[in-house]
This record gives C-alpha cells, sequence and structure tokens, in this order.
C-alpha cells in the first residue's frame, strides 16, 4: 500500500521558538526514520506529509493514500490529537489509530475517568478543578495526586504532583493552573506499584501485546513516573515484564475493558497502579502511543514479549486495514 505518514516533528516545532516542555509529545527525528524503515521492511510504500497544516496543503492539491499512519499529536486544545483524524475523514482518507471522537474523550482524562466508571471499571475517586477558589470544595483524603487533564508524557507531573495538606493543594493547582491554561485533575493517591498494559487491534479483535512494571531507579523522582522520569527513562527507569500470574490476567482483562469501552482502535496503552490493597485502578488510556523503538512504552512491552519493532507497525497497519474498506481494497487490488 501507498502510506501516508502524518506526525509533529519536534526538532520543526523547537525552530519555531516553541519550548522543550511545549514540544515533548512530539516525535524525534529518528522515530520517523524508524516508522518509515519498518513500512518499507514490510513491502510498503511510505510518504512523508508531516503536520496537520502540511497535510490540509496535500489534500487540498489532490493527493491520496491508501492509508495514513497517523501519529501527529497537534499543539494546542482538548481536540488536538482529533485534527488529523478529522481533516482525513472530511477527504474520506482511512487512518491508523482513533477516531475524532475517542481521540478527544480520552485526552480529557477527567471525562476519560466518567465513562470509565460508567462501566463499572475501577479508577480512583477525583475531583477536577478549574479555578483556584474551587480548591476547598475538593472533599477528598489526603495524600492525593494533581496533574493537568489534558496532557502526556507525564507534563506536569513531578514530586510536587503528591500532595499531604490542604496548603499543598492550593499551591500546586494554582502553579498548573497558571502554567498550563487547563484544568487540574485531583485523584486519591494509589501507593502501590505501576503498570503499562500494551494493547493492539480494535472491539473483538483486540488482544493485549503484554505488561511491564514501570520500576523506578534510585536516582529518579521517588514514587512517581514524572516528567523527568519519562524523558530520562533510559538512565531512570527499569521496564520489567510481568510474568503470567493472577495479577498480570487481573491487567490485562482490565486493559481489553476499558480499550473497547472506550472504542479505541488498532494500539495503545493503558496505565495501571495498584491500591492500598494490591488492586489495579485505572488511571489513564493512550490510544496514540509514542513509537520510538526504545523510548516509547509500547514498543518496549513488544520487544519484552519478543516481537519486533516492524512485526508491532505491521500489527498496526493491518488492524487498520481490516476496518478500512478502501485500504483493505487497495491492499487487495497490489497483491
Amino acid at each position: 500500500m501507498r502510506i501516508g505518514m502524518t506526525y509533529d516533528l519536534r526538532d520543526d516545532y523547537l525552530a519555531a521558538g516553541y519550548g522543550e516542555l511545549e514540544t515533548a509529545e512530539f516525535d524525534r527525528g529518528d522515530t520517523i526514520d524508524a516508522l518509515e524503515a519498518a513500512l518499507r521492511s514490510l513491502g510498503h510504500y511510505p510518504e512523508r506529509i508531516g503536520n496537520v497544516r502540511q497535510l490540509a496543503r496535500r489534500l487540498t492539491d489532490g493527493a491520496r493514500w491508501d492509508l495514513v499512519f497517523n501519529i501527529a499529536e497537534g499543539l494546542e486544545g482538548y481536540g488536538r490529537e482529533a485534527q488529523v483524524p478529522a481533516l482525513l475523514e472530511a477527504f474520506d482518507v482511512p487512518y491508523t489509530f482513533s477516531d475524532p471522537l475517542v481521540a478527544s474523550l480520552t485526552l480529557h482524562k477527567a471525562f476519560c475517568k466518567r465513562i470509565v466508571q460508567s462501566f463499572g471499571l475501577p479508577t480512583p475517586a477525583f475531583a477536577l478543578i478549574e479555578a483556584a477558589h474551587h480548591v476547598d470544595t475538593v472533599d477528598l483524603p489526603f495524600p492525593l495526586f494533581a496533574k493537568p487533564v489534558a496532557e502526556g508524557t507525564g507534563k506536569g507531573i513531578s514530586t510536587a504532583s503528591r500532595i499531604e495538606s490542604r496548603d499543598e493543594l492550593a499551591r500546586a493547582v494554582c502553579e498548573l493552573l497558571a502554567e498550563f491554561r487547563q484544568p487540574v485533575l485531583v485523584e486519591t493517591w494509589l501507593p502501590g506499584r505501576e503498570f503499562t498494559v500494551g494493547v493492539l487491534g480494535t472491539g473483538a479483535d483486540a488482544r493485549v501485546v503484554g505488561s511491564c512494571e514501570i520500576a523506578l531507579r534510585a536516582s529518579a523522582d521517588a514514587e512517581i513516573y514524572s516528567y523527568r522520569n519519562k524523558e530520562h527513562c533510559e538512565e531512570l527507569v527499569d521496564y520489567l515484564r510481568v510474568e503470567r500470574s493472577p495479577l498480570s490476567i487481573r491487567l490485562e482483562t482490565l486493559a481489553l475493558d476499558i480499550w473497547r469501552a472506550l472504542g479505541c482502535r488498532d494500539a495503545g496503552r493503558v496505565d495501571f497502579r495498584l491500591d492500598a490493597g494490591g488492586e489495579p485502578s485505572f488511571l489513564e488510556v493512550n490510544p496514540l502511543a509514542g513509537l520510538h523503538p526504545g523510548h516509547s512504552d509500547l514498543p518496549i512491552i513488544a520487544t519484552l514479549e519478543g516481537m519486533t519493532y516492524s512485526a508491532l507497525i505491521g500489527a498496526i497497519v493491518e488492524s487498520a486495514s481490516r476496518r478500512c474498506p478502501v485500504g483493505e481494497s487497495a491492499r487487495a487490488s497490489a497483491a
């Protein structure tokens, strides 16, 4: 298939004057190189497109592809991850990963948690704070955990995110509101181990790739999978394969239930942390997971399970092709 590639290249935004934190979720050049090489190794014909504005120009000029492999995160707003999917749908071009509705819903962690709760699935009790004076309305027992409601890559998460008192909560909320200009999600603190589960496929076809534990080294920010820990994971984090056990079965069952309940597609991750009783509780889902071969959690999980990077990319393309008539037809014609 002729496969277009949409992405936000971090170096482009840095060159345009954006900062390190603003571009933290964007892709490095070696991620795009690896993705392109994997698609070629699978017999496809990849073509670099770029970000949503570059895509818009190409589409209005008449360009089309059998499938677009989309990893563009977008720059601002709750709908930023939905921009490329919405544009591709407007031009009837099939693409990988979740649709605009799911992309927007899952980015807003509070809305996402409400949906998960409605299915009876476990997630920490929480409050959404939209203004500093709302801190006094939070009726949750300390300790608490605070983070921006719609960020990824650990943005806004630091050692200050674990909160022990009302004064600490007020200070953390004010700082996060000022820096990220969005509501703050405050959750019950979960003291147990942290895990992430990789998922491939859509709906009834979804399956678990594997699970890994996020084990922080002594030099890491303690107890928290923070922005610093994620950015420097090679030095600060060990990713440990979870062996088959009652815990792994519980994690994987919950991950698939959540994945299907939210309508996520093709591939991604579901994150959990254990509560004081050792039971897993849902933190968030990433339906547009990072795909750097050695730095991103989903490829790390695949590697731990003996799955090559090319095989992972191939499984994503195969999943998208099964649900996209145009892509499937084009593939059959090529064959």
